[in-house]
């Protein structure tokens, strides 16, 4: 499995980005895709997941993007986008996507592959 994350940029706060995750390879109907980032310093974390669609297609989102963060899989199931609303300066990162093989939902056991980055700076 391939992924490749597109749409970064440069953005004001309060501003908006839709980011973009292609998935290539077999069985893409079986693996959960998920959204982390990683800013200057500081360890990866979580910002938002979307179960296998055999596994119910359901979101999950960290606290910190509640309410401004929303994904979504294309009805061909080859892409996850991530839009983000009413950015923040603390939003500032590189994102990735990966992907998680199963159905069991959103990180269950860990992502088994991961595509290159794409930065995000949101400053005014």
């Amino acid at each position: 499995v391939q992924l490749q994350a597109s749409g970064g940029g440069l953005v004001q706060p309060g501003g908006s980005l839709r980011l973009s995750c292609a998935v290539s390879g077999p069985n893409p109907d079986y693996y959960a895709v998920g959204w982390f980032r990683q800013a200057p310093g500081k360890e990866r974390e979580r910002v938002s997941c979307v179960s296998a669609s055999l596994g119910g297609n359901t979101a999950y989102y960290v606290d910190s993007v509640k309410g401004r963060f929303a994904i979504s899989r294309d009805n061909a199931k080859t892409t996850v986008d991530l839009q983000m609303n009413n950015l923040k300066p603390e939003d500032t990162a590189v994102y990735y996507c990966a992907a998680e093989y199963g159905l069991g939902g959103c990180w269950t056991y860990g992502m088994d592959y991961w595509g290159k980055g794409t930065q995000v700076t949101v400053s005014s």
